[in-house]
């Protein structure tokens, strides 16, 4: 397993591993026999390789939901819920700012510039932007949309779901954990009649989170 002992390493940190993160990782994850490998040696540690439907982002997931496990979930998906609805109205805020009809998917490229020229020159688009930015996961107290948006970004790298390429140039690249994102939306809607103890054993979580 030593010859992949840094890509078990970003799994095990609660790395979302995608053609845009990590090439070289997402093309062995891709393989059978590695994601097999990495089982077998993450299965003393409940753990396990898994994917979103399309196969777009990798991750870790617990093989069996005992007690331990089960309390880890019920944290991580607070932290997703307290998230989740300020990434959704960014994915909006920029696909209206766009004018684009599609939503943001791994690979896509955001310039941020185009993005705070056309704020700027639509004032429904400033209000949004400014409600957006001062959201406690953004935590922005700036007043120019320039700003705003810088911070919007930067938190977004933070949190994996945006890198920047060149830290000198203010374009970024969507990431898989968006794609991952929007699946567990997706599943949350699909499931919103389960009561939060039964959502939380059930399979579809296991493997979304």
């Amino acid at each position: 397993m030593s010859v992949h002992g840094p890509l078990v390493e970003q799994l095990l940190e609660g790395q979302f591993i995608c053609a845009i993160t990590n090439e070289e990782y997402f093309a062995k994850l891709q393989h059978d026999d590695v994601r097999e490998g990495i089982d077998a040696y993450l299965k003393p540690l409940n753990r396990r390789v898994a994917s979103n439907d399309d196969n777009s982002v990798y991750f870790l997931a617990y093989r069996d939901i005992d007690d331990p496990a089960r309390e880890h979930l019920k944290q991580q998906l607070g932290v997703i819920m307290s998230s989740l609805l300020p990434l959704l109205e960014w994915l909006t805020y920029v696909q209206e700012a766009m004018g684009s009809d599609g939503i943001l998917t791994a690979g896509d490229t955001l310039k941020l510039q185009e993005l705070v020229i056309k704020t700027e020159d639509n004032p429904s688009l400033r209000q949004r932007l400014q409600s957006l930015a001062s959201d406690k996961f953004f935590g922005s107290s700036a007043d120019s949309v320039d700003a705003q948006a810088k911070q919007v970004a930067k938190r977004l790298v933070e949190h994996g779901y945006l890198v920047q390429p060149h830290s000198s140039r203010l374009y970024f690249t969507v990431t898989g954990k968006i794609d991952y994102l929007l699946e567990l939306v997706r599943f949350i809607k699909d499931e919103e009649n389960i009561p939060l103890d039964d959502y939380q054993n059930s399979q579809a979580q296991t493997e979304l989170l």
